[in-house]
């Protein structure tokens, strides 16, 4: 799935770049397993806006995405890999063996014709859905249980994958993306390989209106307004704040801690992403 760039007829074909689409077959959802994206332009039930800079974008349909996998010991058989407008990663459509189909996460060499299976006995291979109990250190593994039974919640964007670096007790310790190294229960369940989509990082979307294609509109900045704006605002010429970053409330923006207090989850972070 390698990028393609485009001659340089115009300033935003020199820089862009897209995905080649190569491992897609299929151009269509599978209707039964979507349903409508209902979208909000950032604004809550009062019609304020709270989340800023969204709006605008391609209608989308929602595909619902099997995290869990909970049909133990069904062997399926991968029938299509498909682009998500919702995701960075691919889906892949299966159907079990008693006829019913799903939406998973499609991991990086998966086709179509291969045959996948979840639960306790399922083989460890690209694909598989399997507790870490059962996954070899140094296996890659995405789509992560944080709580088991509760579906996948860790690692499941573009290119993503951890690495089981020991097993101690009733704990494996993941190393995950970001270089956190965390302690996650060996019941939680998680899928062999990594996600698909791997050169995703590697993209330039290359001119502003590709941004607002997917909802994203701009983003300006604090010191280019008035200050009745913003506290970074107003001066003579082109000024550089004269203060910390803030954010439009005055809250300081950079290295503030502004957490009230421990999550009960920190517990199971052995090392901190930031050290």
């Amino acid at each position: 799935m390698p990028l393609v760039k485009f001659k340089p007829t115009t300033p935003t074909r020199r820089f862009g770049s897209v995905s080649d689409f190569s491992e897609i077959t299929a151009d269509k959802p599978y209707r039964p397993l979507t349903e409508i994206k209902k979208r909000t332009g950032g604004r809550n039930l009062y019609g304020h806006i709270t989340s800023y800079h969204r709006g605008g974008g391609h209608k989308r349909r929602l595909r619902l995405v099997d995290f869990r996998r909970p049909k133990h010991d069904v062997e399926a058989i991968v029938k299509t890999i498909e682009y998500d407008p919702n995701r960075t990663s691919r889906i892949a459509l299966i159907e079990y063996a008693d006829g019913e189909k799903a939406y998973i996460l499609a991991p990086d060499g998966l086709t179509v014709g291969e045959r996948i299976s979840s639960g306790e006995t399922a083989e460890v291979k690209v694909g598989n859905h399997l507790p870490l109990r059962n996954i070899p250190e140094g296996t890659p593994v995405h789509n992560i249980e944080l709580e088991p039974g509760r579906g996948g919640k860790l690692v499941r964007s573009a290119g993503g994958l951890a690495r089981i670096m020991s097993k101690e007790n009733e704990f494996a310790h993941l190393k995950l993306p970001s270089g956190e190294v965390r302690m996650i229960a060996l019941s939680a369940y998680a899928t062999v390989g990594q996600c698909s989509n791997i050169d995703h990082e590697n993209m330039t979307y290359g001119k502003a209106g590709r941004k607002r294609w997917l909802g994203v509109r701009p983003n300006n900045r604090g010191v280019s307004m008035n200050p009745v704006d913003h506290p970074l605002g107003g001066g003579e010429g082109k000024s550089s704040g004269g203060r910390h970053p803030v954010s439009p409330w005055g809250q300081l923006a950079k290295g503030f801690k502004t957490r009230k207090r421990s999550k009960p989850s920190k517990r199971y972070i052995v090392k901190d992403r930031r050290a």
